[in-house]
This record gives C-alpha cells, structure tokens and sequence, in this order.
C-alpha cells in the first residue's frame, strides 16, 4: 500500500499524499491499526492518532468493523439518480412535478424590489409567512434564518455550534447528504437505529453518554423509511435529552405542509441550542432554494453572522416567491392534494407487495417506501435496473455501509397504479430467483 511515516504527522502526510496521487482509491480499507504499527515499526497510539486525524479532516471514515477506510464523494450525493440502463425511475426521491406549484407564474405575480447591500438577510414578507409556518410548533423564543435549503443550513447550524473531531448523532439509515456533510465537515457521525416511530431512544441515551455533541434528525417523513415520530415516542426522546442541555438538537421537518404526520418535537424544554429547519424544496419545488429556520437566539445570531449581507444572502427574488406562494389561497388545496396523492401511491405499492407476500415497513409518510430484505441487497438492485427498475440499496443510507441491513428504497411519489403493479411483480420475480439461484426472501 506504500503509507510511511515514523510520527502521526509523517503518517498522515503519506496516507493524503497517496489519495492525491490515486494510490488509496475511495473505499480503500487502510491496514488495521496493530499490523500498521508492526510495518512501520512505530507505536500503536501513534498510528491511531493518525487515523484520527485523518478523519478529522475528512480523509477517512471509520466504518467499525468494515475498517478504516478513504472516504468517498459518494457518500455527498443527494436526491436524484442516474441508470446507465434504460429504466423506469423509483430511485429519484423527487416530488411530483405535475402536484407542484407553477413557479413561473409565481416569479410574474411576486412583488419584487431590488435590494441592495446592507438590505436584511430575511426578506419581510417571507418573516411574516414564516411565522405563521412556526406558529404552534415552536412556543419559546426564537429567531429567524433563511438558507439555501436544508442541507445548507445544518451544514451552517453544525458548523457554527461544534468543532472538528465531534461526534454528531444521525438517523441510521438516514438521509445520505445528512450523513455525507457531517463526514465532509470533518465531524463524526454516530448512527443511532431507527423504526418506524423514529430514534430508539435507549440507543440515543448511550452515544449521547459518550460524548456525542448534535443530533440531527427528522420528525416526520423520514428519508428513506418514511418513519415519523408518534407523541410517545417524542416524549421518550425528550426526556433523553433532558440530561443533555448542552446537546445541540436540529430538526429537519423536510416535508412539513405535505406530510402526513402530525410535528412531534423531539427537543426537550432544557434543550439550551436549536433549530428546527422546514425548507420549501420538496413542497413548492427543488430549484426553490429556500428553507426557513428556527432557532434559539444565539443560534440565529451565530447564523445571521454567517450569511452576511452581500456576500451569501439567500436571494430575495426566491424569498418574495416562496411568501407569495404560501400566501397564496391556492397553495393550501394544492398542497393538500400532493399530501393524499402520496399517501395513495404508497399505500398502494404497500398493497401490491403484500399480494406478492412481500412487506414495507409501516407506517409510512412522504414520498419513499422502505422495503426490508432478507438477502443480497446488491444482487436484487442490480436484476431490477435490469429488468427496468431503477431503486436506491438501503446501505446507501447506512452510517455503516458494509454492516447495514438489506432493505430497498422505493420512491412512489410518482408510481402509477400500473407501475406499482408491475413492480411488485418485477420484485417478487427477483426474490425467487436470488444472487445464487436460490430462492431470495424478503424479510
């Protein structure tokens, strides 16, 4: 593998200098830290001080027993899918185009004042509407940012709150991007499982024990699961971190108007920093870069420093857009419509598979169906992109990829009935078929 070093510096040098030059490609496991030491003839501690700054900085992951391994841009990437085959698309996670607002007629109908430099960072119009987005939801004080979307802001909340090398709690499987930013941050993520009502809040008592700094993590519409916190299950989780005021607490209520659960709050009444995030992307549309937070005033202020006016303000074309259309009477009836549209399709591929003597894990909310295997994840993705399928593995949502358990993720924002149909057919075809020729079962 060629790493050198006598030192934890010299180490780290070699290991970036190698992943530069292609010779650690990403994925590529680094040798375990005792047999490192015995090579390069030095202590163990220094080996793994190496491997710890090494995934300080973003180089490496630890992947527990999987290894240590070079950290790879796919773990970045979000919604949105490509097949090198012809295939239908379950594999997107994107809305329905045809239940989204016209956004061009919404920039015609917007009334739009250039600003200027120095202008404020939240558009006034969109402050009112997004108190009325809040109202209900957050009862103490709180202040108001505006960020592209929802990734920017945790991206912005993590890193004005913590600091290189902090642990930071995530949904295990979670959203991929999620996950993907917290590594590239130089922070480190700790999955905590999840069922269909959330966090296991025994699970997230222990990491928050040691050590664990920020919890990130969705109220409702989970993506992938379509998990959603119920009362009690919020009320377990609040009483967790009831211990741990100084734990950071960000709430990605991505779906809010179109989901089909009611908000459980998760952070608790001594929870000193938090945010809860509702972004208008996969409401009123993907190119509407625009998410809403709330937060506790030293939280906005840390914010508001970050997204200065007239070097990164989020655009108040895209802000006078995003109040006009929740002011709109239109939006409300349309709104409702996507959210029983999508309960429908889901329900209905549900149907579909248990006709096939399959499973989706229930309840679900949003617009992905989470499908638990019992076999070779690999082997099904794969014979469905080739029999026309295109869906997402469930270990790409896995903090741990190699060590997740087999499920798919199956996006039926869009699923006809006929699709929904002859998708469970296609799957349930594969299941008997298996990586092996054996029969596959689905768990």
């Amino acid at each position: 593998m060629g790493i050198e070093g006598a030192n934890a510096a010299e180490i780290v040098a070699s290991v970036r200098s190698l992943v530069a030059r292609g010779g650690l490609e990403d994925g590529a496991v680094l040798p375990p830290v005792r047999l490192l030491a015995e090579q390069l003839r030095v202590n163990r501690n220094t080996v793994a001080a190496a491997y710890r700054q090494l995934a300080e900085r973003g180089v490496v992951e630890g992947r527990g027993r999987g290894g240590t391994v070079v950290a790879s841009p796919e773990r970045l990437r979000g919604e949105g899918a490509f097949s090198p085959v012809p295939a239908i698309d379950l594999a997107g996670g994107n809305p329905d185009p045809d239940l989204l607002p016209d956004l061009r007629a919404a920039f015609g109908a917007v009334t739009y004042d250039p600003p200027l430099y120095g202008a404020p960072a939240v558009l006034p119009a969109l402050r009112e509407r997004a108190g009325e987005l809040f109202c209900g939801d957050v009862d103490e004080p709180y202040g108001l940012s505006v960020t592209h979307g929802a990734l920017d802001a945790i991206e912005r909340l993590l890193g004005s709150t913590l600091v290189r090398g902090d642990a930071v709690v995530v949904e295990d499987p979670g959203y991929l991007a999620s996950t993907g930013i917290v590594t590239a941050m130089g922070f480190r993520p700790v999955g905590v499982r999840i069922d269909q009502r959330g966090m296991d809040p025994v699970a997230l008592e222990t990491v928050l024990r040691d050590g664990a700094r920020a919890v990130v993590c969705t109220s409702r519409a989970q993506n992938p699961t379509g998990a959603s916190l119920d009362g009690e299950r919020a009320a377990a989780l609040r009483t967790v971190l009831e211990a741990f005021p100084d734990v950071f607490v960000v709430e990605d209520d991505h779906l809010s108007l179109v989901a089909g659960s009611a908000y459980e709050r998760a952070r608790s009444s001594s929870t000193a920093r938090w945010a809860l995030v509702r972004s208008m992307a996969k409401i009123l549309g993907p190119d509407l870069r625009v998410a809403v937070v709330a937060s506790d005033p030293k939280t906005e202020d840390q914010l508001r420093r970050r997204l200065v006016a007239g070097v990164n303000w989020v655009s108040h074309l895209l802000q006078a857009t995003a109040a006009a259309l929740v002011a709109d009477p239109a939006t409300p009836p349309r709104l409702a419509e996507a959210r029983a549209a999508y309960a429908r399709r889901a329900a209905r591929l549900d149907a579909e598979l248990r006709r096939h003597g399959l499973t989706s894990a229930r309840p679900t909310d949003g617009l992905n169906v989470w499908v638990p295997l019992a076999g070779n994840e690999a082997f099904v993705v794969d014979e469905l992109a080739r029999r026309g399928w295109q869906v997402r593995p469930g270990s790409a949502y896995a903090v741990d990829p190699a060590h997740s358990r087999p499920a798919l993720r199956v996006t039926t924002s869009t699923m006809s009935a006929r699709d929904a149909t002859h998708f469970a057919e296609a799957l349930a075809g594969v299941l008997r078929i298996g990586a092996h020729g054996q029969p596959e079962r689905a768990g």
